[in-house]
């Protein structure tokens, strides 16, 4: 029996992240997921106003600056009890799908595809079919989703003045109202894209494709023309299954979804538990029932991270985010271990779907599981539903363009107290909490997707779901091991929001 350990350092994702695996025989043993950056944002919103956070929170990611906007916006809302009228929601969520979206497209076509190009598959029947359409900057679908996916959040700057790193959301609302001129813009830019994706994503009509309910009719539909059989859905579903990636990826069976995107009917009047157009819930994968979310069963260990110990999980209310730098102990990585109800869960487009009961997801799944191709499949699913969802919410948008975009709150300060957002960005569940005492920040912390996702190792040593989606996988040749490349990017990691350095004036290189 040969034992080795390998280093990856993984690219084609949003920011630094490393594996350690040991293998015997070519089989992953043991697997250690390692976020390489310091992530400060904790410390740097300490002692600042409470809508300090609008400005400095959505600057936590290039990509997904709008998710971190509205969380932010949401925890001051909670802290201040206070209401937002429905156009504001609307204009909320429509900016929020947009930034999906076009992650989404890009991470499908720009970082997972790219892997069927690998020069392991060159003796594949579809490698040629793989290279006229993946093949990065020559591929026809890799050019058409760097071009068509640029405009999507010019949706963002109409009604936010920027993207990324805007701050049109405020307590109460947002900066602007609607107008005929946003309405009219938003629609070209959202039918061109929606024309696009049609013919080349999923080789059919928008409304047909989401009719499909089950593997049954999808597995029809896929071999009913060669429209369908050539679009790129079908191209990667061909491709990944004759790799095997319907057998690969499984990790936790536990899913996590924060529910996705305010309800604007519910508007209007401050709620602790607001309604969302997609549902929030806990897969419970031992028992298959979906059950009630409830933050209040949030934790974060660190036992395994470089961070100033604490014995077992705290709630993010009770968190601390205390870099201490350990590179000669068992600690590896300065991502956090969260965990609910004490269990390890995943997030993503997959575990949201399941939960707010997507037929045909739901109908693949249980056929074959949480798997590698069926978690990308699903994301690429949620494009198709946004499309739509944005088109509705933009009609919902002029049919009422003389509605207030704006309820200013009773005080112009946030009282102290507490408060919470949660919103679904485009990699899961991102939650910020925040406490406030004496007019300023005392306690502020953000828990990412890839934070779940990528979690180490907790108080328990139980790995992380990446981690145990690894363990047990045999990889044909450890010095170029393409098959972890497919797994963690069907995740679409983004290490830029676990970890980010403080700027303290010096600059300082940490390895461990």
């Amino acid at each position: 029996m040969s034992r080795r350990t390998i280093q990856i350092e993984m690219n084609r994702v949003e920011g630094d992240l490393d594996f350690q695996l040991e293998m015997e025989d070519n089989i992953v043993v043991d697997a250690r997921c390692i976020g390489t950056l310091y992530r400060g944002f904790e410390q740097i919103m300490l002692g600042r106003k409470p809508t300090d956070a609008l400005v400095i929170t959505p600057r936590i990611c290039g990509i997904c600056g709008t998710a971190q906007l509205n969380a932010a916006v949401l925890a001051l809302e909670h802290a201040g009890r206070i209401a937002v009228p429905p156009n504001a929601v609307r204009i909320r969520n429509l900016c929020l799908m947009a930034e999906t979206v076009q992650s989404d497209l890009r991470q499908s076509f720009l970082f997972f595809t790219a892997d069927f190009c690998h020069p392991k598959y060159l003796s594949r029947p579809f490698y040629d079919k793989a290279l006229a359409a993946f093949q990065p900057f020559k591929g026809s679908v890799h050019r058409g989703a760097l071009e068509n996916s640029r405009h999507i959040v010019e949706i963002v700057a109409l009604f936010g003045g920027q993207w990324p790193h805007s701050s049109y959301m405020l307590p109460g609302g947002v900066t602007t109202p609607a107008n005929s001129r946003h309405i009219i813009d938003s629609l070209s830019i959202l039918n061109k894209l929606t024309r696009w994706f049609e013919q080349t994503v999923i080789g059919t009509d928008l409304d047909v494709w989401l009719d499909l309910q089950s593997a049954e009719q999808f597995f029809a539909w896929l071999t009913e023309k060669p429209a369908h059989d050539e679009s790129a859905t079908g191209l990667l579903t061909q491709i990944s299954r004759e790799i095997g990636l319907q057998y690969l990826g499984f990790g936790t069976p536990h899913m996590l979804s924060y529910g996705a995107y305010d309800d604007p009917r519910y508007a209007g009047t401050f709620t602790q538990h607001k309604q969302r157009l997609f549902k929030a819930g806990f897969l419970n994968g031992e028992t298959g029932i979906v059950e009630a979310f409830d933050q209040a069963k949030i934790t974060e260990h660190v036992r395994y991270a470089w961070f100033q110990p604490y014995p077992g999980g705290l709630h993010p209310f009770q968190g601390q985010t205390v870099p201490d730098y350990q590179p000669h102990s068992d600690r590896y990585t300065w991502c956090k271990a969260p965990r609910y109800q004490d269990k390890v869960v995943q997030t993503g487009p997959l575990a949201d779907a399941l939960i707010d009961g997507e037929p045909l997801i739901r109908s693949l799944y249980q056929a074959e599981g949480g798997n590698a191709w069926l978690r990308q499949f699903a994301r690429l699913r949620r494009t198709a539903k946004l499309l739509r969802t944005m088109r509705d919410t933009l009609h919902e948008l002029s049919a009422d363009l003389d509605e207030p975009h704006m309820l200013p709150p009773a005080t112009k300060d946030i009282p102290d107290g507490e408060g919470f957002g949660l919103v679904t960005a485009a990699r899961g569940g991102l939650g910020h909490w925040l406490q406030i005492a004496d007019g300023a920040i005392s306690r502020y912390q953000v828990v990412t997707p890839t934070a779940w996702n990528a979690s180490p190792k907790d108080s328990a040593g139980r790995h992380g779901h990446w981690e145990s989606s690894l363990i047990g996988m045999r990889v044909d040749d450890p010095d170029d091991p393409v098959e972890i490349g497919h797994i963690i990017r069907s995740h679409d990691p983004c290490l830029v929001c676990t970890v980010h350095i403080l700027d303290s004036g010096k600059r300082l290189t940490l390895w461990p």
